[in-house]
């Protein structure tokens, strides 16, 4: 398969298949346990990954970032609200693996899901980044993002109040 986006680290991103799943879920199930990226402490069970990778294999906007053969990233795009007036704006998500940030696999993912945003005629496409993660901040302004503002304490997780910044990057 021609990858969708290549790094010199040996980074290849390319179309995510059902059979990412069980990685997928290992990386998202450690930022559950250990980060505030994601804002819930109940880790997603074989099921619910399943159902949620198949929802966004069958929008074919799920992406897989691969080093030496290993699954060590992974990144989507979804709907950003449920009205029928929100759909053309899409919201991202991209994780790496634990041991291999800083070798460009972020950068790679977010490029190949921009492009895949376009791609599908998407308007604008939104980052929700808990607040104090700036490594996530940088790397969205990086690629264009602009600060669309911080809600302060609108969650919660590990005992204390999270404010979430949004970002937006327009797509056409």
């Amino acid at each position: 398969m021609n990858p969708i986006y290549e790094t010199r680290q040996a980074v290849t991103v390319r179309p995510a298949h059902s059979g990412d799943g069980e990685a997928i879920r290992a990386i998202r199930n450690h930022a559950i346990e250990h980060s505030t990226a994601l804002w819930t402490q109940s880790q997603q069970s074989p099921a619910e990954a399943a159902d949620w990778l198949a929802a966004h294999l069958e929008r074919g906007s799920a992406l897989v970032a691969e080093v030496d053969g290993e699954t060590a990233g992974f990144a989507v795009y979804g709907q950003w609200r449920a009205l029928e007036g929100f759909r053309h704006t899409v919201e991202n998500s991209v994780y790496v693996r634990e041991g291999r940030h800083g070798l460009g696999i972020g950068s790679a993912l977010l490029a190949a899901l921009i492009a895949s945003a376009r791609e599908a005629g998407h308007h604008v496409m939104i980052a929700g980044i808990e607040a104090e993660n700036t490594a996530s901040v940088r790397l969205h302004e990086r690629f264009g993002f602009e600060h669309a503002g911080t809600v302060r304490e609108v969650g919660t997780k590990f005992g204390r109040w999270l404010d979430l910044t949004l970002m937006r990057l327009p797509l056409n």
